[in-house]
């Protein structure tokens, strides 16, 4: 029996912290929320930004981008995610993005089961200016997630 209650987040609503991809991340749903089941949020990619290649152990990821286009590379092969488009990576499955618009990219995140938040807080309490590159492998470790190349050019 799940021990987590119905809940509604309306637009501007959640806990917004500053992203790894250059702009602000709004937390939709926490597990402590979703009883370790779910966990959303809304970012915000800054142009030409997006996360070095990656796996993620005991997740499946999920995007919808609201606005902008992303450009994924999925395992070996490379998809083009412009606004209305939804993509979905199986945990274990190396995968990066990059916004390849001018302008900010808006993507709603899934992650299933959760725990990528402890990645995301960590992140955001590094000190202002610019981020060492081992960063993100180093705060992504304990949320099961590797580094496995570099960011998608």
């Amino acid at each position: 029996m799940s021990t987590t209650e119905p809940l509604a987040v309306g637009p501007g609503e959640g806990r917004t912290i500053q992203g790894p991809a250059g702009g602000p991340l709004t937390f939709k749903v926490r597990g402590e929320q979703t009883g370790g089941s779910l966990t959303a949020l809304e970012n915000v990619v800054a142009p030409g930004d997006g996360p070095p290649l990656h796996v993620h152990a005991e997740a499946d990821e999920a995007w919808y981008v609201l606005e902008g286009e992303l450009r994924f590379r999925l395992d070996a092969e490379i998809a083009s995610a412009p606004a209305g488009s939804f993509v979905f990576v199986p945990r274990g499955t190396p995968h990066s993005f990059r916004n390849v618009g001018a302008q900010p990219a808006k993507i709603l995140v899934l992650f299933t089961p959760s725990g990528m938040e402890q990645f995301f807080d960590r992140f955001a309490a590094l000190p202002a200016g610019p981020v060492d590159p081992s960063a993100f492998g180093d705060l992504g470790r304990d949320a099961g997630m590797e580094v496995v190349g570099p960011p998608l050019s």
